[in-house]
């Protein structure tokens, strides 16, 4: 007996029981929950990535002088001793003498290019050129920074490669040649960049600075329709790290530019203040929203972050470690695409020309000045190797810096390679029979997908694709594609979204 009344009476009474779906429900849950705990895991990234790069770019102005200094003396004095050592200098000596030497050379090279007229030519230009413009400078800082640590390291090899195998000192000039004309090329980069930004600052009607921030919208778009994995995730947050903090270096850049047209007046200051607040709160909104959604649409929860802070936490302990392969400064620009060169050059020459030195207390206030670099410089390695250990002691990760997996060399097969390990480290052990703990130890001899697979520690790290398989369907699939990548492995930056399996 079907009536209208009786149906409205239904649609007025009827019941639906959630509890009957209880699995999906909290499921839904617990993605707004991580989507309301992405904001502060993700700051708490970018804050100890912003202070990594911070320690690294102060390098360049405050240890590196010292160091070159340090080499230069010992390569003076060098006959007062005697060639007891077969090498005139150490491997990291040469490197810190070729890292002077390239700052010396690019800045001379930088003064002639006349920053005025690049001013006034990319003022004359429209907006929407304007735009396009910046948009294929970003492109470009990206593409020529992942060749530009290639080239640093390939120039860094050649100097002090072993003797067994070392070519003519005649090779070294053209790889030397090479970076130069890199960071030649990448702090003129930079400095359009910066030009471009200062223009929008002083545009009448903000037109170009609108766009500009409406640019980074843009970004959300290109990437959180994409599939994402946490190894992806891990180098679009380190290049967010780098992005965000070199746009620091370049607000700093058009800060003092337009200080210097206004003689230096505080109040000119105020005026660009709410731009540059403006900037900084589009990207931050930006980075929210963005990694919010990558998130939410691959199943990755908030917690990931703390692994990937957890990482770069590890490479600047490793980096201390008396057997360590390479400067943190470099791993830093390997790990997140920033090689602080190019911009500390640009920087020197904006300050050199903005700022004049005249007069005993000018140059007083240089050396005390000089001195409060060393002071931050000190003081922030000391608070992030700190806070580094805490990281990695929470991520119970210390087995990993005594017996660190061997990374896969292009060309070589992993016994090799482990066997490289085993002839350059050794174990250092007191006279009760303990590690030393500066010492790493010897590589046992196993093959590095088995390792992949029983190594507890590496699970911590590594992301799987999909759903566990059996693991003597594993070892049999093993022989026809390669592992998965663990996060402490992937030293190359690439394009972000492009996956590195």
């Amino acid at each position: 007996d079907l009536s209208l009344l009786r149906f409205i009476s239904a649609e007025l009474t009827r019941g639906y029981f959630l509890e009957h779906n209880e699995a999906k429900y909290t499921e839904r849950r617990e993605r707004v929950y991580t989507c309301m705990r992405i904001p502060k895991e993700l700051e708490k990234l970018m804050f100890f990535g912003i202070f990594l790069c911070l320690d690294a770019f102060l390098y360049v102005f405050t240890l590196l002088p010292l160091r070159v200094f340090l080499a230069m003396f010992r390569f003076i004095t060098l006959p007062c001793y005697g060639l007891r050592d077969r090498r005139l200098l150490q491997p990291a000596q040469v490197c810190d003498m070729l890292k002077g030497v390239i700052l010396v050379i690019c800045y001379f090279m930088m003064h002639y290019v006349d920053y005025s007229m690049m001013y006034h030519l990319i003022r004359g230009q429209s907006v929407i050129k304007l735009y396009i413009i910046y948009n294929m400078l970003e492109v470009a800082d990206r593409l020529i920074s992942s060749f530009g640590q290639d080239i640093l390291d390939a120039l860094y090899w050649t100097a002090t490669e072993p003797k067994e195998r070392k070519r003519a000192h005649i090779g070294v000039i053209p790889h030397f040649i090479m970076a130069v004309l890199y960071v030649f090329l990448h702090a003129i980069l930079i400095m359009v960049q910066a030009t471009t930004l200062n223009v929008a600052f002083n545009s009448h009607n903000k037109s170009l600075l609108t766009i500009m921030m409406s640019n980074n919208f843009v970004e959300i778009k290109g990437s959180v329709f994409k599939k994402f994995e946490k190894n992806n995730l891990f180098q679009m947050s380190n290049s967010d790290i780098k992005e965000r903090f070199t746009n620091y270096v370049l607000l700093l850049i058009v800060c003092l530019r337009n200080m210097e047209q206004f003689s230096w007046n505080p109040d000119h200051f105020w005026v660009l203040f709410p731009d540059v607040c403006m900037v900084v709160a589009s990207e931050i909104a930006v980075d929210i929203v963005k990694h919010a959604f990558i998130t939410k649409f691959n199943d990755i929860t908030a917690d990931v972050y703390s692994e990937y802070r957890a990482s770069l936490a590890f490479d600047l302990v490793s980096s201390r470690q008396k057997n360590a392969y390479t400067d943190y400064s470099d791993s830093v620009s390997r790990r997140m695409g920033f090689i602080p060169l190019p911009l500390a050059v640009l920087l020197i020459r904006v300050v050199t020309s903005s700022i004049k030195v005249q007069g005993v207390l000018a140059y007083v206030c240089v050396v005390l000045f000089y001195c409060g670099l060393i002071s931050l410089k000190v003081l922030n390695s000391i608070v992030l190797l700190g806070k580094s250990c805490q990281y990695v002691k929470e991520a119970k990760m210390e087995e990993k810096l005594f017996n660190p997996v061997p990374t896969a060399t292009p060309g070589k097969p992993a016994g090799k390679q482990q066997g490289t390990f085993k002839s350059t480290q050794g174990i250092s052990t007191d006279e009760n029979g303990s590690t030393s703990v500066t010492n790493q130890p010897v590589h046992q001899k196993e093959n590095m997908p088995s390792l992949l697979i029983t190594s507890n520690s590496d699970q911590f790290l590594t992301t799987p694709d999909g759903e566990e398989k059996d693991i003597s369907q594993d070892s049999s699939e093993l022989k026809h594609r390669s592992a998965k990548k663990d996060l402490l492995e992937i030293d190359r930056f690439t394009i972000c979204g492009n996956r590195i399996d």
